[in-house]
């Protein structure tokens, strides 16, 4: 799955995505080396953290709407699952925010916007 879409011939807006998965216990090590997989997989990926029975990863991506941005949110885990065997997780949430509130967040949390370091994987 392409992280940056054109949706029907136009560009769409950019959309700040958290998806969480958990399942059954992993041993850390492998679901860290999973989750570098998919960030080598996932250029947009900007972080992921994990447990030994959780993870989440979080990422920009262009979509007509948020119902599209979601729609593509909830397959990313089951998309990338052989390729950068990840767990059979399922996922348990996600959240699909606009930039304007992003960046909202992160003036009031910090007085400025959140930047992140791409590619970013840490224990919870």
């Amino acid at each position: 799955m392409a992280a940056l879409r054109v949706i029907d011939g136009s560009a769409g807006s950019m959309w700040h995505v958290t998806v969480t998965v958990a399942g059954p216990r992993v041993a850390e090590p492998v679901i860290r080396a999973a989750l570098e997989r998919l960030s080598d997989e996932h250029p947009f990926l900007l972080a992921g953290r994990y447990a030994a029975d959780r993870a989440e990863v979080r990422y920009w991506d262009e979509a007509a709407d948020a119902r599209v941005a979601l729609t593509m949110a909830v397959d990313l885990w089951d998309e990338h699952r052989e390729s950068a065997s990840l767990p059979a997780w399922q996922v348990v949430g996600v959240e699909v925010i606009d930039q304007e509130t992003f960046h909202r967040r992160g003036r009031a949390a910090q007085q400025r916007p959140e930047f992140v370091t791409a590619g970013r994987v840490l224990p919870f």
